[in-house]
């Protein structure tokens, strides 16, 4: 799993499960603490996400949430919108 940071966006490619999730949170940190303004998520060559992947955009999402910012997520592959579907992470975020 590899996570690049640029500005307010964070590039993920790969597969976000268990196995990286702490690592991709510490990777994540920047973006957290920035976080009272639109962050973007950028997971066009996202390949996989597990429950503790969704844990991580859900706390990215009630960090931003709580200093007046908003997350989106772009470029998911139809896998991973349907994921979204299933566990109503659809209705918790933006897409583009």
């Amino acid at each position: 799993m590899k996570v690049e940071i640029s500005g307010n966006t964070a590039f993920l490619q790969g597969r976000l499960d268990t196995a990286v999730s702490a690592q991709v949170q510490a990777d994540l940190k920047p973006l957290i603490e920035q976080a009272s303004d639109t962050v973007v998520l950028d997971c066009s060559q996202l390949e996989y996400i597990s429950s503790s992947g969704l844990r991580i955009f859900l706390m990215l999402r009630k960090e931003a949430s709580s200093k007046g910012g908003k997350v989106i997520i772009r470029g998911i592959s139809n896998e991973i919108r349907a994921v979204f579907m299933m566990t109503g992470f659809i209705n918790l975020f933006d897409f583009e």
